[in-house]
């Protein structure tokens, strides 16, 4: 039996577990199980592999995209580049780091782009939030993080500095936080929505709920909205295609 999984924390409201029960139900795979790993540090994942020697991949989500990276033995051009990984392929022993997430945002955001969309701010400054900036940078789409504490960095603002002024002229919008997110969907990030017109774009990585407060306020106002779930889909099969080893 070969073994696969995802290590987070929490994992209460896990996406990854329920699809890969389905795939592997729709699809008659017998000789496989994904399961949930809700590690309180990422200190306990060489536990975690001693005590499943059987494990041949991980997916890995919210709070150890980043510190993952002490673990792996080697590591794709792209998680070295974001320094961030989301998923791990696990053979002979060995560790190598890979982030589908720079995938399913890639292919989610191709079909929903303008000629117009040549500015974009990034919500967030995590593990996804650097995916997100790498598919941006590679589409030659200039950004900005958006934090919520001041930063001296040249590449990140904060909340305050996003004026209307700055929203109208920023038609590109990537929320990558988890403000919103069930059960918790009274929230949303803190900009002048009404600056939103109809050539905006916004980008929501959370997919519960399928609306977030942050893509009702932009829908109110004409924008066109897209939520988290097709990228959460696209992900953990590209996930799936590096664990069986097909390109």
């Amino acid at each position: 039996m070969k073994r696969y999984g995802l290590i987070g924390f929490p994992l209460s409201h896990s996406f990854s577990g329920s699809y890969f029960a389905s795939k592997f139900e729709r699809e008659n795979i017998t000789e496989c199980r994904y399961d949930l790993f809700p590690i309180q540090q990422v200190s306990e994942l060489p536990d975690l592999l001693s005590k499943y020697p059987e494990l041949r991949g991980l997916n890995v989500t919210i709070p150890y995209k980043e510190q993952v990276l002490t673990f792996l033995h080697s590591m794709t051009d792209a998680v070295k580049e974001i320094g961030a990984c989301n998923c791990i392929h696990i053979e002979n022993g060995k560790l190598k780091g890979h982030n589908t997430d720079v995938y399913g945002f890639e292919e989610i955001l191709n079909p929903l782009l303008l000629p117009h969309h040549t500015e974009a701010l990034i919500l967030g400054t995590g593990g996804a939030a650097k995916a997100v900036a790498w598919v941006l940078k590679k589409k030659e789409i200039s950004y900005c993080y958006v934090s919520r504490s001041a930063s001296s960095s040249s590449d990140t603002i904060s909340y305050a500095d996003c004026t209307e002024d700055k929203i109208q002229n920023t038609k590109l919008l990537i929320n990558t936080t988890p403000l919103g997110m069930y059960p918790k969907t009274d929230q949303a990030p803190e900009l002048p929505y009404e600056a939103i017109g109809t050539k905006h774009l916004l980008i929501d990585l959370i997919y519960n709920p399928g609306r977030t407060l942050f893509l009702q306020k932009g829908e109110e106002r004409g924008a066109v909205v897209e939520n988290g779930l097709r990228m959460l889909e696209l992900q953990a099969d590209e996930s799936w295609r590096i664990w069986q080893g097909v390109k």
